[in-house]
């Protein structure tokens, strides 16, 4: 096994966005790739490291950018500024991470017909968007992701089938928005699954996460239990 990664860049309009890619360069045949959506804090070595290990499970992984090729928030004052434009606007939102997919499609090493993403937090939202907006790909996963519904509706029939991994406390998402998000997946006749973790509050995947005032807490047994979720699915919708 030999983990190449390397970046890449891409568009979205005129705006420059640089992605991080890695996978194993043993396998020869094309492979799936899954995509993945960063925290609010921009495109990090916290995705970084995930694409990493998703080339170790033989996926092209291929961490994305919402923000513009080298933008990273120092603070959650700069993050909350980046991440609101997109959650002013879904469309805008939508467009961006449709850019990524688009972008993966291109890679020599990919098989098209086989594409996932993943998201954390601020990310779930923007892997949840692409589904929403009936974008061809086999799933999505959202790990204790923002779960708030877009204003306009999607005209498309939703074909990715949805795993939302989700932190029982979570105060990003109450039982009432947990709810009608389950809601809104039923009414779209999605094939969608939600775990819930006992005990465990937001940011659970994030060892640096330790912020119990703000909700962001890490917990080993839960970022244990969610990944594996994810590779039990993204072997079943890949199969």
């Amino acid at each position: 096994m030999a983990i190449f990664s390397n970046t890449v860049n891409y568009l979205d309009g005129d705006t420059l966005l640089q992605a991080f890619f890695a996978y194993d360069d043993a396998i020869d045949e094309r492979k799936p790739a899954v995509l993945i959506a960063h925290t609010w804090g921009g495109r990090d070595e916290f995705v970084n490291n995930k694409a990493k290990q998703l080339a170790k499970l033989g996926y092209v992984a291929f961490a994305l950018d919402m923000y513009g090729q080298g933008i990273l928030g120092t603070s959650p004052e700069e993050n909350a500024a980046l991440m609101q434009p997109f959650i002013d606007d879904r469309q805008k939102l939508q467009q961006r991470i449709n850019a990524a997919l688009y972008a993966v499609r291109l890679l020599p090493w990919v098989d098209d017909s086989k594409v996932a993403a993943i998201g954390f937090c601020f990310g779930g939202l923007c892997v949840l968007d692409l589904a929403r907006m009936g974008a061809d790909l086999k799933g999505v996963v959202s790990f204790h992701g923002l779960l708030n519904e877009p204003q306009s509706k999607t005209t498309q029939p939703v074909v990715a089938k949805v795993l939302a991994l989700h932190g029982h406390d979570d105060p990003m998402a109450s039982d009432a928005l947990v709810s009608t998000f389950c809601q809104e997946m039923t009414d779209l006749q999605v094939d969608w699954q939600l775990h819930q973790y006992g005990n465990t509050v937001h940011a659970f995947t994030n060892p640096l996460a330790n912020a119990p005032a703000l909700g962001t807490v890490y917990k080993k047994t839960a970022d244990t239990r969610s990944w594996q979720s994810m590779k039990n699915f993204l072997a079943e919708i890949f199969a």
